[in-house]
């Protein structure tokens, strides 16, 4: 029998099968270098996408605080002038009263009697004065009742003044400022 040597041929062909290999092996291994090259560049842009959206709104949003604080500032701003429009208004609103107070006083002076010093105190009014004697006080006190606008008269101190006159005395009263119920005397 003949003898054939097929070991050449079996070692070229490994030899080829060999090459094909580590062709293909090189061959893929550069596909997936570019594969994660590509990867890496679309992360990557998508990261700096993301970044770019991110500071566009860390920029409004700041922004948007800065107008925030503007409101809040125009705002306490609004809550201080309508504060000092009412209390404008109130003031407007209480010339009238004062002047009808003042002239309640005055009206109901009995003769013989002077006010000395009068101090008002929220709603109520402390006089100080000088009476011929202790009958004017008397029938101030009653007037002051009597009054739509003054009311609950207090006599707090008489003492006699005679460099004023032999009967005359110096007297501390308090009276309650009461406005009307109706629309009467405004």
């Amino acid at each position: 029998m003949a003898r054939i040597n097929l070991l050449p041929w079996r070692e070229e062909r490994r030899l080829e099968l060999k090459r094909q290999f580590f062709a293909a092996l090189a061959l893929t291994v550069l596909a997936a270098i570019f594969v994660l090259l590509v990867a890496d560049r679309a992360v990557n842009t998508q990261i700096n996408g993301q970044s770019n959206r991110n500071a566009y709104l860390q920029q409004n949003i700041a922004e948007l605080d800065a107008q925030v604080a503007e409101i809040r500032d125009l705002q306490r701003k609004r809550g201080q002038l309508i504060e000092r429009m009412r209390v404008i208004q109130e003031l407007q609103g209480n010339r009238p009263v004062i002047v009808r107070i003042i002239d309640q006083l005055v009206r109901t002076l009995p003769d013989g009697v002077f006010y000395m010093d009068l101090v008002t105190r929220e709603n109520e009014i402390a006089v100080q004065g000088i009476a011929e004697s202790n009958n004017r006080v008397s029938s101030l006190m009653r007037r002051l009742e009597a009054s739509d606008w003054l009311e609950q008269p207090n006599l707090d101190a008489v003492r006699a003044a005679p460099e004023y006159g032999e009967q005359a005395t110096t007297f501390n009263l308090s009276v309650s400022v009461q406005l009307p119920d109706s629309d009467e005397g405004a």
